[in-house]
């Protein structure tokens, strides 16, 4: 049945399905000829398995079929493909793809798999016969783990295992596998790595697998009751498989490798060549060197581009300190993530039977650059009617080594402009300069030197900045603005090898003038809200940042991250006695977001969750500039920049030309599913189908502005949602989005509870400041994901 609307025109959710039904379909080229070819193959997976492990299996069993049984397909666009030469078909090769899968099930713990049946089907279209080969898994009962134990053959390796018992892997109960195995050893490798045993590797341990069953071991003479205790024990091991593992310690052939080593010297090389190798340079003659005091620590160099501090506070491992792999392995990363070097190696020499030498080759990163980025976003359908267009360049000049104590300066220039059309006309509607300096030292400049919990952070920095700001919204305000920051950055190491990254600023100063014009002199003259908003005032605060991305432990295609933000200001300057209350603004900002991004074979489902809240102290009123607001390319794109909330409040569409929106308190989420269409060598095309849900409010209730407060009860009706699809083009260097969102509930729409009217689907028609209709449809341009 074919829905019409008062036009008389086929619905667009109609001609949207008839136009998926005409691309879902593929075409077949070069096919067999009166030969069965592979046209399609399909795994089904049944046990007693959750419904995430029997969806796991079955997709990876889906790559394990022989390659005489896969389906050549190309993808073409979303729902169209190609398949070209398949391949002929024959009943061998499903034999061989048995063989591989039950290969890939032993590896993960199944080991009583039936492959019971396959089921072949033909299909006669167009003088193709085209075979479908269906393999029906019974998985049985996964392997599960009944004990674990440690034999080392060294007695101090043998104390260190059963110290880290509790850290091992292997939990008696859980599922076997082959991976799971190997992780362990992987993990008693580096626990002994850890503890000074250099020359221990994974060649020298092995896992013993015990799946006897003890009854076997008394077998009767009688032919007939042994008969029946193999077949009892295999029935046993089928209903409930358990096993034995014994991680133990190969014959000690080699003495070292039961031996802890310590640290002789370090050696620093800070102006390695690309093309140097490190064996000709430990035996290059000719440089200079610095010794340190204790004649322990050398650089060696030619030019003396850089200065010995910065080497030596990044090194985690000291003399006559037993060797430590992962500390080794710090020191690498962190003094790659100075800046200062592109890259960083290093070896390790047996100075004599307990003791190593290290050696640091660190190839110099160049030392300045200049680079220009430039930034587009267009968003339509606002309250005005008309289009926005955002354009802004970056100038960013990077000195990597200042003072030789790599040291980086930033220097960066941004300007931006945003360009508005109505009425076939287009003008300057915003301009805006910034000019910063930032200094990047690295190490945390502070007076607590002895505080021993310093030396446990990583990647320490600290990072002096000022900026100045100057924005002119056209006939509304100007802004002029100045900071200056003091902070430190570092991240910590977790157990699981991911970092907490954190960014602390004590101290946080802005000063802000507003100039109003006359564009929105009446406005803020009848609204002592907004007024209290958009006035002068300074930031005297502190705030602090963390952030963490992370992999899922039981599937390494998910990943996860986490970030949070505080922000305060007024205390410090209450601790100076009389100050103006007016002068300095007093808030409390919070704000964090959690994104989740699942990754399949070809496609990847993203999701985020925001949520951040701006509370105001003293009486005062949240300045605009630390209030949130969504709409535009990246936040809730079925409504222009600036132009969602807040609540559900009228007055911005009823009231004032003035239609920005800034609210004490936002939430949002976004899902969004992306899939690929087309690649041409480096140059790809992707699109998205996407949904997202938010919206903007105030903490305080406004006489002058109902229903723009958060309340609970109305969460429901004030919450907006838009949906939509797009298309991304990647260079590899810089993607390019395009994004055509509709707004499917809008909280300003006065009827049907913001929901959308069939009748008005593509406009609809308020009694706004403009007298015009808004759109519902939106299309957004930017630069690079949404999130």
């Amino acid at each position: 049945m074919i829905f019409k609307n008062t036009k008389n025109t086929y619905h667009p959710f109609v001609i949207l399905l008839i136009m998926l039904s005409a691309f879902a379909c593929s075409t077949i080229k070069d096919y067999p000829i009166n030969k069965p070819f592979i046209f399609n193959t399909n795994v089904s997976v049944n046990g007693n398995i959750s419904k995430d492990e029997k969806k796991r299996l079955t997709s990876d069993l889906e790559n394990y079929w022989d390659d005489s049984l896969k389906v050549p397909k190309l993808q073409k666009a979303v729902f169209w493909y190609s398949i070209k030469q398949p391949p002929v078909f024959d009943s061998v090769n499903i034999s061989r793809s048995i063989k591989f899968m039950n290969s890939y099930l032993n590896s993960q713990g199944y080991y009583y798999a039936d492959f019971r049946d396959s089921i072949l089907k033909y299909d006669t279209v167009h003088h193709q016969i085209r075979a479908t080969v269906y393999m029906k898994v019974d998985i049985g009962k996964n392997i599960k783990i009944d004990s674990v134990g440690f034999v080392m053959l060294d007695s101090n390796m043998q104390r260190l295992a059963l110290q880290e018992k509790n850290n091992s892997l292997l939990k008696t109960g859980d599922p076997y596998t082959k991976q799971i195995i190997s992780n362990e050893l992987d993990r008693m490798v580096s626990m002994y790595r850890q503890k000074g045993y250099f020359n221990f590797t994974k060649d020298d341990i092995v896992a013993e697998v015990d799946t006897i069953d003890t009854k076997l071991l008394n077998l009767s003479i009688d032919p007939f009751s042994q008969a029946k205790l193999l077949e009892e024990a295999s029935r046993y091991r089928k209903i409930n498989p358990n096993w034995d593992i014994l991680i133990k310690q190969k014959p000690i052939i080699d003495s070292s490798k039961i031996r802890t080593f310590h640290i002789a010297k370090t050696y620093f090389y800070p102006e390695t060549k690309i093309t140097d190798t490190p064996d000709s340079l430990i035996k290059q003659k000719g440089f200079k060197e610095y010794v340190s005091k204790n004649q322990q620590n050398i650089m060696r160099y030619k030019e003396g581009k850089f200065s010995y501090r910065p080497l030596r506070e990044h090194a985690f491992l000291r003399h006559d300190s037993l060797y430590n792999e992962d500390q080794l392995f710090q020191s690498i990363n962190t003094l790659g993530q100075i800046g200062a070097w592109q890259q960083v190696d290093y070896k390790a020499v047996i100075r004599n039977k307990d003791s190593l030498d290290l050696y640091f080759f660190l190839v110099p990163a160049p030392k300045q650059n200049f680079s220009v980025d430039q930034e587009f976003s267009r968003n339509t359908g606002d309250i005005t009617g008309g289009t926005f267009l955002g354009i802004s360049a970056n100038f960013t000049y990077r000195n990597r080594n200042v003072w030789k104590n790599a040291i980086q300066s930033i220097t960066g220039l941004r300007l931006g402009t945003e360009l508005g059309s109505s009425d076939n006309t287009l003008d300057l509607q915003s301009f805006q300069i910034n000019l910063s300096q930032s200094y990047i030292f690295p190490k945390l400049i502070q007076p607590f030197t002895q505080w021993r919990a310093l030396n446990k952070l990583n990647n320490k920095k600290t990072v002096v900045s000022v900026a100045g700001n100057y924005t002119d919204r056209k006939d509304l305000y100007r802004l002029r603005q100045f900071t200056a920051s003091w902070g430190y950055e570092w991240n910590k190491i977790s157990k699981n090898k991911n970092p907490w990254n954190w960014t602390f600023n004590p101290l946080n100063i802005e000063l802000y003038k507003v100039d109003t014009l006359s564009g929105f002199a009446d406005l803020l003259a009848n609204n002592p809200f907004l007024q209290k908003s958009f006035r002068d005032g300074k930031v005297v605060g502190t705030s602090l940042a963390v952030n963490k991305i992370f992999n899922s432990k039981k599937d390494i295609h998910s990943s996860h991250r986490l970030s949070a933000y505080f922000e305060e200001s007024g205390t410090i300057a209450s601790f100076f006695g009389n100050t103006n209350v007016n002068e300095i603004f007093r808030y409390v900002k919070l704000q964090g977001e959690y994104a989740y991004n699942k990754k399949y074979r070809k496609t990847e489902l993203a999701t985020r969750l925001f949520a951040g809240v701006t509370i105001p102290k003293a009486g005062q009123t949240a300045p605009f500039f630390k209030q949130f607001f969504l709409g535009g390319p990246d936040h809730m794109r079925a409504w222009g920049l600036r132009q969602l909330g807040l609540g559900s409040s009228v007055l911005s569409d009823t009231a004032t030309g003035f239609t920005d929106r800034y609210g004490d308190f936002a939430l949002e989420g976004n899902i969004e599913y992306r899939f690929p269409i087309w690649t041409f060598s480096a140059f790809k095309i992707s699109s998205a189908l996407f949904t997202d849900i938010g919206n903007v409010w105030n903490i305080n209730k406004d006489p002058n502005n109902p229903n723009a407060e958060f309340n609970l009860a109305r969460l429901g009706k004030d919450l907006a949602i838009g949906v939509g699809t797009g298309l991304r083009f990647d260079f590899s260097y810089f993607l390019i989005r395009i994004d055509a969102a509709y707004k499917v509930k809008d909280p300003a729409r006065p009827y049907n509870d913001g929901w959308v009217d069939f009748k008005n689907f593509w406009t609809d028609t308020r009694n706004n400041f403009y007298k015009k209709q808004i759109n519902n449809a939106v299309i957004q341009l930017g630069i690079g994901l949404p999130f």
